[in-house]
């Protein structure tokens, strides 16, 4: 398999991906503990949701990303398929 021109976009946009979810994970966890010292408290169960909405998509961008690999390799993700259940089967 050769490494091609889609690879190479699809690889930058994964890292770009990454940093944007590391910066918005950042953002949800350090943002609410600078606030506390706000005059409007932050609950854990508002810190939980915040966090949780920033983790979701994130897990929801990394399965698009494994599906989006997998369309533009589809004799890889056949081949790893026979491999595990040839595997299974011995």
């Amino acid at each position: 398999m050769s490494f091609s021109f889609a690879d190479a976009i699809f690889w930058v946009a994964a890292v770009c991906c990454a940093v944007a979810q590391t910066a918005i994970l950042h953002s949800a966890i350090v943002s609410p503990a600078r606030a506390a010292s706000a005059a409007e408290p932050t609950t854990p169960a508002r810190r939980a949701g915040e966090i949780a909405w920033a983790v979701i998509p994130g897990i929801a961008l990394a399965l698009v990303m494994v599906w989006t690999w997998h369309a533009m390799h589809p004799m890889h993700a056949a081949s790893a398929a026979t491999t595990l259940t040839t595997a299974a089967a011995r």
